[in-house]
């Protein structure tokens, strides 16, 4: 029988479940992918702690690359034996076998692996959204400064190379000298550790005291505050996670005074509301990588067994770049 990671109720990681499941076959629109790897995110954590409500039972999981078994009616874009990759809502990739929606589930490049796939698709098109749609006035073009918080995390490396090949200069912050140093390995131009730094005097400082046109903020209730301290007149601010918790309410009398200051609240998903942007968003990513400019930084396997102790290692920021179950 094909297992699943499944919760019941809402809490810590000793409500993972690995449970053995019926699966079935795809219904019109959908496929049956058999997983080689399962992709593990920071939002994994929300929904299983209930930060992000969802019915229950549930299985976990955003992320995956595997093989396509069989397609369902109405599915033109993949076939029975396809390699492919996806990081879409439903949840559930935390399993052997699933059915899913096809639309968000794209062909995976003969030259990435499965492990790799997994790794990084959520991540990297998060990436896309953030550097390439995500933009404060006038865009961002080679040579401007921008601020990105966690930039040792498996968002925060591929962050730091595709700035680096569009030509930004990315301030990273991170919670070690260690991490800092892994940042500046991937392409980050200054790094600053935020435990021994003032990260907004820093931004300052190697700003000349202009401050970035655009902050992209994972962290949440810790840096948000003074993420808009980190910006020019007209920058932007998009909070985009809650690492440390849910961001506190912004008085809006503060934009005002801090230099007409935007500020979003944006989702990987509103992106992926189509078959065709999501491939549009995947062949950019796919290309970057192809072409060496960003290479997927996978840190850490872990058998599904073992998924628990993942989300401990995940959420007590111990892991650097991307982690993977293996079914």
């Amino acid at each position: 029988m094909p297992r699943a990671v499944q919760i019941t109720e809402f809490g810590g990681p000793e409500r993972l479940h690995l449970t053995e499941v019926a699966v079935g076959q795809p219904g019109p629109g959908e496929i049956r992918i058999l997983h080689k790897a399962c992709g593990l995110n920071f939002i994994d954590i929300y929904q299983r702690t209930g930060l992000y409500p969802m019915p229950l039972p549930a299985t976990l999981g955003m992320e995956g690359a595997g093989v396509v078994e069989a397609v369902g009616e109405g599915v033109t874009h993949l076939q029975p034996g396809d390699r492919a990759a996806y990081a879409t809502a439903p949840i559930g990739a935390y399993c052997d076998l699933r059915v899913m929606p096809a639309r968000s589930v794209v062909r995976l490049p003969e030259t990435i692996d499965f492990d790799t796939g997994a790794a990084m698709m959520l991540k990297g098109l998060t990436v896309q959204y953030l550097l390439k749609k995500t933009l404060p006035q006038g865009g961002l073009q080679a040579g401007d400064f921008v601020l990105f918080h966690a930039a040792a995390g498996g968002v925060g490396l591929i962050a730091c190379q595709w700035a680096r090949a569009l030509g930004l200069q990315l301030i990273g912050t991170a919670g070690s000298d260690e991490k800092c140093a892994l940042a500046a390995a991937h392409g980050a131009a200054h790094t600053i550790n935020y435990r021994r730094e003032d990260f907004v005097a820093r931004v300052r400082e190697i700003t000349g005291g202009h401050g970035v046109k655009a902050v992209y903020d994972s962290v949440g209730k810790d840096t948000v505050e003074k993420s808009l301290d980190c910006l020019a007149p007209f920058g932007l601010l998009a909070n985009f996670g809650n690492a440390s918790g849910k961001a506190p309410p912004i008085d809006w009398g503060t934009l005002a005074a801090k230099g007409s200051l935007f500020v979003t609240r944006p989702t990987l998903f509103t992106h992926l509301a189509t078959r065709e942007g999501t491939q549009a968003m995947a062949d950019d990513l796919f290309a970057v990588v192809a072409s060496g400019a960003v290479r997927i930084p996978l840190e850490r396997r872990y058998p599904l067994a073992e998924v628990a102790q993942a989300h401990r290692d995940l959420e007590a920021r111990i892991t650097t770049g991307c982690s993977v179950l293996i079914p």
